[in-house]
């Protein structure tokens, strides 16, 4: 069985798409994915299953709309695929509240590359590579206008900060 870490875009930030934690470990109980274990209030849970990621995808995906309106995306990443993005953090000495995972639906093209790295300011760089980029934005996160053009891309992604990422890896070392 692998284990695998699920990241949801956009729940209980700002008041919208509320999701309790206990009720979201429930909904994976439920989904026939026992022991699941939640991380902080932003949609993170690591578990166990057999299944592809595009079939658990599915199911969480579908579980979360029926059982509470909520349609948001789902991401899954290996424990094998979050420690090689942490293996390959192109940014090691950044501070882990300025470096940030986006973890995307699939690739950008070199064209959608280009054009987001024209909105850096500030001393933020973006590396991309595959499903996965890392922006380090040193002045933070929240004015960022290349993190808003990522978040806004039209294919499925969520962000993590360092520190997030770690744990979530931490957790899924450890899972029972």
């Amino acid at each position: 069985m692998t284990v695998w870490v699920c990241l949801l875009r956009g729940v209980n930030v700002g008041g919208a798409n509320r999701l309790p934690m206990p009720e979201f470990r429930a909904l994976l109980a439920d989904l026939g994915l026992p022991g699941a274990v939640s991380h902080i209030q932003s949609g993170n849970a690591v578990f166990r299953a057999a299944e592809a990621p595009e079939v658990l995808a599915a199911r969480i995906s579908h579980g979360l709309a029926r059982r509470f309106g909520i349609a948001t995306p789902v991401l899954l990443r290996s424990l094998a695929q979050i420690e090689a993005a942490l293996a390959a953090n192109p940014f090691p000495e950044a501070a882990p509240t300025a470096l940030h995972f986006f973890f995307l639906g699939n690739g950008l093209s070199d064209d959608l590359q280009v054009s987001l790295q024209a909105r850096a300011v500030d001393g933020e760089t973006l590396v991309v590579a595959n499903d996965l980029a890392w922006l380090h934005a040193p002045v933070g996160i929240g004015r960022s206008r290349l993190a808003e053009a990522l978040g806004r891309l039209k294919l499925p992604v969520t962000a993590r900060n360092l520190r997030t990422v770690q744990a979530l890896a931490k957790i899924a070392r450890t899972l029972p």
